[in-house]
């Protein structure tokens, strides 16, 4: 499995991942990749905004199809993978905000979408703030965001990214599982939630890790323990 050919690259784009989903709709292969020095309707999970200056993130989207059973841990072997790829660029050590965002120092550094219609394909959207400056981002993302900087470019970021996603989609699950755990950056901290599953819509608890199937584990206040699952929960800090 390789990524970064074919790669479309935008100069202005209005989301990476859907011009990737026009490229599956065509008949893309696995492996095709999205750029873009600039997106005007870059999103996040649950459609939050994602925008950065142009021509200083990485602004990405991989075809992955199609989807097989070692692919249930993609949402954790994303991140992972771009914790490799910053870690091979830069100086710095890469954790883990379940379920998506990579962190340099606690600040939010970049982030991850999957888009996916199983078993047919999945579209791995990342966004990695490269060489942003601090005053460079909108007053609302200045915390907790941050940039790997160190003269770090677009497209050595892309090049790792490429061949670090390669090495992960198809990963066995142990390591995904042990790899994750070592770089969770929530567990031991105190979370809260809302949108829970069914009977457990809100709570707060502590952070314990994730299970075999990538959900949070938490230890809730009223004793017991709950799994939540990426696409079912709004999850924060404290």
């Amino acid at each position: 499995m390789s990524f970064g050919s074919p790669r479309r690259h935008y100069r202005r784009a209005d989301s990476t991942n859907a011009r990737a989903r026009e490229l599956v709709e065509a008949g893309a292969p696995s492996g095709a990749v999205v750029t873009a020095d600039e997106q005007t309707a870059g999103r996040g999970r649950r459609g939050r905004a994602w925008s950065t200056p142009a021509g200083r993130a990485l602004l990405y989207s991989a075809v992955l199809r199609p989807l097989e059973p070692r692919h249930t841990l993609l949402p954790l072997a994303a991140p992972l993978a771009v914790c490799d790829a910053i870690e091979s660029v830069a100086p710095v050590r890469c954790e883990v905000k379940w379920p998506n965002d990579v962190w340099i120092e606690e600040r939010k550094a970049a982030g991850i979408l999957i888009e996916s219609r199983p078993p047919g394909w999945a579209v791995i959207g990342i966004g990695v703030n490269v060489a942003i400056e601090p005053d460079e981002f909108a007053a609302e993302l200045r915390w907790p965001a941050t940039s790997i900087g160190r003269g770090v470019t677009v497209e050595a970021t892309l090049a790792a990214l490429n061949e670090a996603l390669a090495a992960w989609v198809d990963a066995p699950p142990e390591r995904v599982l042990a790899d994750y755990r070592g770089r969770d950056a929530l567990r031991g901290r105190g979370v809260s939630w809302e949108d829970g599953p069914r009977g457990l819509e809100r709570g707060r608890g502590t952070a314990d890790g994730v299970d075999d199937r990538g959900d949070l584990v938490v230890d809730i206040a009223e004793g017991g323990r709950v799994a939540l699952g990426a696409g079912e929960v709004q999850l924060k800090l404290g």
